[in-house]
């Protein structure tokens, strides 16, 4: 409490307020740049990602299902994970093409 007195003091004596302020600003910049910009690009990339899924693709889904896309709808698709095994699951669901994960032996 004391030194937020002590700042408010400083202020109110005519010191540069911007100066203050500038540690502010830079902490702002760093966290758009290393934590909101990427997770917005990659949110994007998701996004197209699930856009462009058709008939035929073999996918991932969250929960670690292997499947080939039987049938695309708005918001669904469904996969074939066995022979005459469908399941139904939310586009939001499927996290990966299995062909861009890299399997180390």
């Amino acid at each position: 409490m004391k030194n937020l007195l002590v700042l408010l003091q400083a202020t109110a004596e005519g010191e540069n307020t911007w100066l203050s302020l500038l540690p502010l600003f830079l902490i702002l910049v760093v966290f758009y740049f290393f934590f909101i910009r990427p997770q917005t690009k990659k949110s994007k990339e998701q996004k197209k990602f699930r856009d462009a899924l058709k008939k035929g693709d073999k996918v991932i889904t969250i929960g670690g299902v292997h499947g080939k896309i039987n049938d695309v709808k708005e918001t669904t698709i469904i996969i074939e994970i066995a022979d005459n095994v469908r399941v139904t699951v939310e586009k939001s669901a499927v996290v990966a093409d299995p062909s861009d994960i890299v399997q180390t032996k």
